[in-house]
């Protein structure tokens, strides 16, 4: 308006003056606002690709995904109600799926990221909710993972003729200078111990000086048969002590726990050999070997993660770390087995894991290709087992190559009856057929690993304990088997499961 009618001057819109440095040109732009009121209310489905992950996950959750686990945990009518269930899954599943599993990092990008804002309608739950919700219904989040192999095998991702077995140190929540041996725990506890015991004295000597001196003090201290309040440095002494000696009953009962286990298995041999079943004395073997076990004085304990081990990963460096072990079908790269244990070596996991696999899928696997950190006597005869009742044929290593060393051809002519398993194995991974089946291990399950430590961010676990770490380690599988899936199917693959 112009004149003195107005209360503000107000130039055409036509004639609004560009700011900053005009254009070398008269150039016609779009019409750029960034005052713009929103005619209509914005639609967060329209702020997506139709094939973007985020509806992929959205379907998935809402659609397919067997929610039962999760939703009967809420026995109670009272209380605040609580974030719906999808919701969190959505976040989760989407959040491990691209790499952000820190409850902190979903919650500012529930803010920050159209993909999540998409999945929680606008919803921005806090980092505390998030992360009660991933511990309070772990084992169901785990699970996801049998469901996601399920949807695999629907969609003909998973076809069980070869697969590898393979294992990776995933580093725990949890510092190794945290950790001490359990020579050094004895000397700690003793220390510690006289350290208490000469504190306890001194305080004797100053309840003895008040109860003379101070009638007030006498009252304080005690005297009217109140517990007697402790120096602040002998309480502190006498719970450190508590930590040292519940870390050295941890290690003496793994010690124990060990040798029952080497010392049973060693009884069943020998009564396969002499074709007897006493399972009494293999439990006595055991109970025998677990009182006589003295732990070696260099076994740890973490006290930031007690299940967690100093082991030694790829690079040749020791972390403070959980072994995640990995079963991988060769057609789609699709995990079949997936677990963790506390021991850094894979010996042990030959049998469970691939049982695991046949329990999983319902079938089991023509080839397992296996490492030489599998291989052992017990192994090699539960191999030649597992090829006469179930029909897997193992390739197992029996040793490490040098750097550039090739595999020999294998000797022509017939087997000698002396010949050990190991040296049967070793022999059959130098014919044609072994060459061929072996060299493929590294190609199923190296890029697996790769995958979940790049695009999942999963070399280090959040969680602390064994089952915390079990279930976290299946809920990464769990999420690799689904971006598998959703690259091979896509957002219309769902639908023809549902359908």
């Amino acid at each position: 308006m112009r004149g003195g009618d107005g209360l503000f001057e107000v130039e055409p819109a036509g004639k609004r003056q560009q700011q900053g440095r005009p254009a070398a040109v008269d150039k016609q732009f779009r019409a750029f606002d960034p005052h713009q009121v929103l005619l209509l209310p914005p639609s967060l489905d329209d702020w997506l690709p139709q094939d973007h992950l985020a509806r992929f996950v959205a379907d998935l959750v809402d659609e397919v995904l067997d929610l039962g686990p999760v939703l009967a945990d809420y026995t109670k009518e009272r209380g605040y109600p609580p974030y719906d269930p999808r919701l969190m899954l959505r976040l989760l599943i989407y959040g491990y799926t691209t790499g952000v599993r820190s409850s902190r990092a979903i919650e500012r990008k529930c803010a920050d990221d159209i993909a999540l804002r998409y999945l929680a309608a606008d919803q921005a739950p806090d980092f505390r909710s998030i992360s009660r919700f991933r511990r309070r219904h772990l084992d169901a989040l785990a699970d996801l993972f049998t469901q996601s192999l399920h949807l695999a095998t629907r969609l003909g991702m998973v076809k069980m003729g070869r697969v590898a077995l393979d294992s990776t140190k995933l580093e725990a929540n949890a510092s190794k200078h945290k950790a001490m041996s359990y020579g050094r725990l004895v000397d700690k506890e003793e220390k510690i111990e006289a350290e208490i015991a000469d504190l306890e004295a001194q305080a004797a000597a100053l309840l003895a000086d008040a109860e003379a001196t101070d009638t007030a003090e006498d009252q304080r201290f005690g005297i009217d048969g109140k517990d007697t309040d402790l120096p602040a440095e002998l309480d502190r002494r006498e719970k450190r002590l508590a930590k040292l000696q519940a870390a050295r009953a941890q290690i003496e009962a793994e010690a124990a726990d060990k040798a029952r286990r080497h010392a049973e298995d060693k009884e069943r041999r020998r009564q396969k050999r002499v074709r007897t079943g006493d399972e009494q004395a293999v439990t006595d073997a055991g109970d025998t070997a677990a009182a006589k076990a003295r732990p070696k004085p260099k076994a740890q304990a973490n006290f930031t993660d007690p299940n967690s081990r100093i082991m030694k990963n790829s690079d040749g460096a020791y972390i403070q770390a959980y072994n995640a072990q990995a079963v991988v079908d060769e057609e789609h790269q699709v995990i079949t087995a997936a677990d963790v244990t506390t021991n850094a070596s894979d010996a042990l996991n030959y049998t469970t894991m691939l049982d695991q696999c046949a329990a999983n899928t319902g079938v089991h696997p023509k080839q397992a290709l296996v490492d030489a950190g599998y291989c052992s006597e017990t192994n090699l005869e539960a191999a030649k087992e597992r090829q006469l009742t179930c029909g897997t044929d193992t390739f197992m290593a029996t040793g490490r190559l040098a750097h550039d060393e090739q595999v020999p051809p294998a000797p022509r002519g017939r087997i000698p009856a002396s010949t050990t398993l190991k040296e049967r194995m070793a022999r059959k991974l130098r014919t044609k057929p072994g060459k061929s089946a072996y060299r493929r291990r590294k190609a199923i399950v190296g890029p697996v690993f790769g995958q979940i430590m790049t695009c999942h961010n999963g070399r280090q676990l959040l969680l602390r304990g064994e089952d915390g770490a079990r279930g976290e380690w299946r809920l990464l599988a769990a999420c690799h088997n689904l971006r598998k899936i959703f690259r091979h199917a896509g957002t219309t693959g769902l639908a023809t499961l549902t359908g």
